[in-house]
C-alpha cells in the first residue's frame, strides 16, 4: 500500500510554490463570458428601441468596453500568484490589487474611447459622448464599482482553489503519518512474536531436540514471511492463514496434547485483502491466555466467513475466560491501532465471551482481491 505524498496536478504556479488546478481558470473565465454576452444583449435591447440607433453600435460600445476589461482581468490573473500570499488577510490582498486602479482608469477611458471613435470616423460618423469631464468621473465611478465586484469573484475562486489545495496536502500528510504509523506497529509487532517464539524453542531444546529442531525450521520459514510483509501492509487473507498456520505448528509443537486447533475457513475468500501480520497476536493471546495457565484440553477454532460487505474473522477458544485486564493487551491494542489506521471507523476487534471461552473477532470491509 503506497501511501507516499503525491503533487498535486499541473496548474498555475502561486506564491506557495504549488499550482492550482486549472479547473477555477475556466469557471472564472466562463463566468467572464457569460457576464459579457448579457451586457451585450441588453444593450442591443434597449438600443434597438431608437430608430436612429445601427444594430452594430451597442456591439461596439460594450464590445469594447469588454475587450479592454478582459486585458486588465488577465493581468489580474496573471498577478494573482504574486498575491496569493495575502489570501488569509483580504484587505492586503484587494489593496494590492485596487493600488492599481489609477492607471486603469486612464488606460481604460483613452483605449476605449479610442476604439470607438476609430470606429465611427471609418464610417463616417461621429461617435458622440458628454464631455470629459464628466466622462472621467462616471466611467471611474463605474469601473472601480465592477473592479470590486469582479475581485470578489477572483478572490472567491483562488480561496477554494487554495482551500482544495490546502486540502490535498492534508490529506497527503495524514496518509504518510498514517504509512509511518503502521511501520511502528509493524516493528513493534515482529520481535514481539519473535520473542515468544524463541521461548517455544527454549523450552524444548533441552527436552526433545528432535522436536526444538523442527521448530527452529519453522521459525524460519515464519520470519522469511514476516521479512516479506515489510514491503508491504496488505496480503490477501490464503498468505495470512499460511502465517498463521505456521506459528499455530509452532505452539502446538509445544502444548501438541493439549490442544486441538479447527480451521473453518471460506475458500472463496482466500483472495481477499487483509493487513499482514494481523491474526498471529490474536492466535498468541489464546495460547498465552488461555492455553499456558491451564492443563486441560482447549480446543480453538479459526473460522472466516463473508457478511453483507464485511469479513469476518473469529479466533477462538474453550476453558478459559480472559480477565477484563487482558483484554487490551500490547498485541490487541496494536491491532486495534492498525485496524482504525487502515480502515477507519469501518472495522472493529472485539474480545468476548462465547461459551466455555472466549473469542476475538474482526470484522473489516471487503475490497478488492489481492491478485
Amino acid at each position: 500500500m503506497n501511501m507516499r505524498p503525491r503533487l498535486p496536478a499541473a496548474g498555475v504556479h502561486t506564491a506557495y510554490g504549488v499550482t492550482l488546478p486549472p479547473k477555477t481558470l475556466v469557471a472564472l473565465w466562463a463566468l467572464w463570458a457569460v457576464f459579457w454576452l448579457l451586457m451585450i444583449s441588453v444593450s442591443i435591447g434597449n438600443e434597438l428601441h431608437n430608430p436612429l440607433t445601427r444594430w452594430w453600435e451597442p456591439v461596439l460600445w460594450e464590445g469594447s468596453s469588454a475587450l479592454v476589461s478582459s486585458g486588465w482581468m488577465l493581468l489580474a490573473v496573471q498577478a494573482r500568484g504574486r498575491y496569493a500570499q495575502h489570501l488569509d488577510r483580504p484587505l492586503v490582498w484587494f489593496g494590492s490589487y485596487l493600488r492599481w486602479l489609477p492607471l486603469v482608469f486612464i488606460t481604460w477611458i483613452a483605449l476605449v474611447y479610442a476604439i470607438r471613435l476609430g470606429v465611427y470616423a471609418l464610417v463616417g460618423r461621429t461617435y458622440e459622448h458628454p464631455g470629459w469631464g464628466f466622462v472621467v468621473v462616471y466611467e471611474s465611478l463605474k469601473l472601480t464599482y465592477f473592479s470590486g465586484l469582479w475581485l470578489g469573484v477572483l478572490f472567491g475562486i483562488e480561496s477554494f482553489g487554495q482551500w482544495q489545495l490546502q486540502w490535498q496536502r492534508l490529506l497527503q500528510t495524514q496518509k504518510a503519518l498514517a504509512e509511518a504509523q503502521l511501520t511502528q506497529l509493524q516493528g513493534q509487532l515482529r520481535p514481539h512474536f519473535l520473542f515468544n517464539a524463541l521461548n517455544t524453542v527454549s523450552a524444548l531444546m533441552h527436552t526433545d531436540v528432535t522436536r526444538a529442531d523442527r521448530l527452529v525450521a519453522a521459525l524460519g520459514d515464519l520470519l522469511r514471511i514476516s521479512l516479506r510483509s515489510n514491503e508491504h501492509e496488505m496480503t490477501s487473507l490464503a498468505e495470512e492463514l499460511r502465517t498463521l498456520k505456521l506459528y499455530a505448528d509452532i505452539m502446538l509443537e509445544r502444548f501438541r496434547d493439549r490442544v486441538t486447533l479447527d480451521w473453518q475457513v471460506d475458500r472463496a475468500l482466500l483472495n481477499a485483502p487483509v493487513p499482514s501480520l494481523l491474526l498471529q497476536p490474536l492466535l498468541e493471546n489464546v495460547f498465552k491466555h488461555g492455553v499456558e495457565p491451564t492443563v486441560a484440553h482447549v480446543r480453538i477454532t479459526v473460522s472466516v466467513r463473508r457478511d453483507a460487505g464485511s469479513l469476518k474473522i473469529a479466533i477462538s477458544n474453550s476453558g478459559s475466560m480472559l480477565a477484563p485486564e487482558q483484554r487490551d493487551g500490547v498485541g490487541l491494542r496494536n491491532c486495534r491501532e492498525r485496524l482504525g489506521i487502515i480502515y477507519g471507523d469501518e472495522a472493529c476487534l472485539r474480545v468476548s465471551p462465547d461459551g466455555d471461552g472466549v473469542a476475538a473477532r474482526v470484522s473489516i470491509p471487503m475490497a478488492d482481491p489481492v491478485p
